[in-house]
């Protein structure tokens, strides 16, 4: 199974990325474990990606598409991948259309989970991370037992600078403005499933496997 997952930020993309990746048996492929995985391997487009991140400037598109192609024919992904964090524009994707094309891979869904602007500032605005093992918590709907400490690993929980005040309000704005055109695009691709994210969680990945082609 090959598969894009888009949502904005609070949309609980990472908690359905973990139920999709066991229940296909396929890798996890987010914009960053690609980076970080070329930066580590020195790969000749992870050192010139590793230039523009020391600058503190966007990784171009080619770089970045160039860094797609060789996560994708990594022997992990035969079974299939799910990409998360790319394409983000309307541009990368009919550049990584092309690339699948290239490889001779077929895109089988893009799943857009669907939040309303003010729920998911609720949940961003309550959001708390582990800064050990990455886990989520909330500080209304899901605390952990002990304020400040992570009920898996002990390690600190924190809330991120981005998950404060104005700034989660620009980032859904952000959002929002790049990513109307992908979800056109892939809306007359015929390859856009729509989910409702408000539901709980078990209902959500229930309509996200009710609405994937069957394999």
């Amino acid at each position: 199974m090959n598969l894009i997952l888009m949502g904005p930020p609070g949309a609980g993309k990472g908690t359905q990325a973990d139920l999709l990746v066991k229940r296909f048996g396929i890798p996890h492929v987010s914009t960053g474990d690609m980076f970080r995985e070329a930066i580590k391997n020195g790969t000749a487009l992870g050192l010139k990606a590793k230039s523009f991140m020391d600058a503190g400037g966007l990784v171009p598109d080619e770089v970045t598409i160039g860094i797609v192609r060789e996560r994708l024919q990594k022997e992990d992904c035969r079974p299939g991948f799910l990409l998360d964090g790319f394409p983000r524009t309307a541009v990368q994707a009919e550049a990584l259309r092309q690339l699948l094309d290239d490889l001779g891979i077929k895109l089988d869904a893009v799943v857009d989970i669907k939040v309303n602007r003010e729920n998911l500032v609720k949940r961003l605005s309550g959001r708390l991370v582990c800064r050990q093992c990455g886990f989520t918590y909330n500080t209304e709907t899901s605390p952990p037992a002990r304020v400040g400490v992570c009920d898996r690993c002990q390690g600190e929980v924190y809330q991120r600078s981005d998950d404060v005040g104005s700034t989660v309000e620009k980032r859904l704005s952000v959002y929002e403005e790049q990513t109307a055109p992908l979800v056109d695009y892939y809306a007359k691709a015929g390859l856009l499933k729509n989910i409702d994210g408000e539901q709980e969680v078990d209902k959500v990945f229930a309509d996200i496997m009710q609405a994937l082609p069957v394999v």
